[in-house]
């Protein structure tokens, strides 16, 4: 049988960590009637974690923004292409590529030599992508008007 505890009751002051309006919880088991002593842990966060989280809370806001901005994103561009919708699309698709490959590369990659020459070649990848997507949208008919061609086809 287990229980709930917060864990904020057990962590300094009583303060307990929000995330929004819920609270961490965790399974604790409950001990004998026998046995009075109750058995918990705490959870401690490093003062330098702490500081990067609103940096890293925001990026990954912004991540989940992008991807439900690219939902309205597409239909948008099959109604109304242009070359704000392609550049626009250029760009929101360049960089939910370059966020989504660069968390390949934290997961997969390892050793710190390694891990600079993955960001540096996702990083060219991604310059390069977004240059030839411009490009295309310039100097020929578009991501838009190129879509709709290849769907009439």
């Amino acid at each position: 049988m287990a229980a709930l505890v917060k864990l904020g009751s057990l962590c300094r002051g009583g303060r307990a960590f929000a995330f929004g309006n819920s609270f961490l919880i965790r399974p604790a088991a409950v001990l004998p009637q026998d046995r009075p002593s109750f058995q918990g842990s705490l959870i401690h966060v490093s003062s330098n974690r702490q500081a990067g989280s609103k940096g890293a809370s925001l990026h990954w806001t912004g991540e989940r923004v992008l991807s439900v901005a690219l939902l309205g994103l597409l239909p948008a561009a099959y109604m109304y292409p242009g070359g704000v919708m392609d550049y626009s699309l250029a760009a929101a698709v360049t960089l939910h590529g370059h966020w989504g490959l660069g968390q390949v590369v934290t997961d997969y990659v390892h050793g710190d030599t390694k891990v600079k020459l993955a960001n540096t070649g996702l990083l060219a990848l991604s310059s390069l992508t977004f240059a030839g997507l411009c490009y295309f949208n310039y100097h020929d008919v578009g991501i838009c008007k190129a879509v709709a061609m290849l769907w009439s086809l």
